[in-house]
């Protein structure tokens, strides 16, 4: 027993979750980690997840298991990932809601849903796009390395949570931020962007800033769709864009 619970150890992460589904691949049973739990070796975290004792974890450990051990679609999205790309330094940080971005339809496990986090998390499911591709790239936070929305897929999904979700005002000052976007990237998002409403305010945010990006678009590739889309009641018709928002105080 001692060397199996001491070769576990050894290859367990600082910081992560422990999945009974990884244990397994050790050659760890069900039984065999209850009875690491009684010997003070293991804490249960919730049903089938388990942290090392005297270890602790938060949401960015939990994140990284569903992504590595249970081979979950799901990642830091929106003003998250600014926040850990560093982006986000002027914007009201300390306890504010973590956004995690999933395809439609996946469901996170209880343990990681009933824990008490530092912060809360929204998980956002969305088909919104047709083919994300590279859309995600790997961020080290907190000792975790985490799969993270790239600078150009987190400005599309902040753009689908405003105004409920997100607020403008601070979606603009990110905006007004990515001077360095890359534009096939962007692109490739715009055409495979399933709404509407996402690609119009993404533009229309990023022509208010004039982006040096912006000239090597070819938006005759992109279907903008028809009819108004309203973002704010009561805000000015942009015409370009048949968007109603509301009014800017870019300088």
């Amino acid at each position: 027993m001692g060397s199996k619970i001491n070769l576990l150890l050894q290859s367990w992460p600082q910081h992560v979750v422990g999945t009974q589904r990884w244990l397994n691949t050790r050659g760890i049973d069900s039984r065999l980690a209850d009875k690491y739990v009684r010997s003070g070796w293991l804490n249960r975290l919730g049903h089938g997840a388990y942290i090392r004792a005297g270890s602790t974890v938060d949401w960015p450990g939990a994140v990284h298991t569903l992504q590595t051990q249970l081979g979950l679609d799901v990642h830091p999205g929106a003003i998250t990932a600014f926040e850990l790309r560093g982006y986000a330094h002027y914007l009201a940080l300390g306890g504010r809601e973590v956004v995690l971005f999933a395809r439609a339809k996946i469901k996170l496990p209880s343990w990681f849903n009933n824990h008490p986090w530092s912060q809360s998390v929204r998980l956002v499911s969305s088909g919104m796009f047709t083919d994300d591709e590279d859309t995600v790239s790997k961020v080290r936070y907190e000792d975790v390395e985490l799969a993270v929305a790239t600078l150009e897929r987190a400005a599309f999904e902040m753009m689908y949570l405003v105004p409920k979700q997100q607020s403008f005002e601070e979606a603009l000052q990110i905006i007004e931020s990515l001077t360095s976007l890359r534009p096939g990237v962007v692109q490739r998002l715009l055409e495979t962007c399933r709404s509407v409403k996402v690609k119009r305010l993404f533009m229309y945010t990023a022509e208010q800033m004039n982006h040096p990006w912006l000239d090597r678009l070819n938006l005759s590739r992109v279907d903008f769709g028809s009819g108004k889309r309203t973002i704010h009641p009561g805000g000015h018709l942009d015409k370009k864009y048949n968007l109603v928002v509301a009014g800017m105080n870019h300088q």
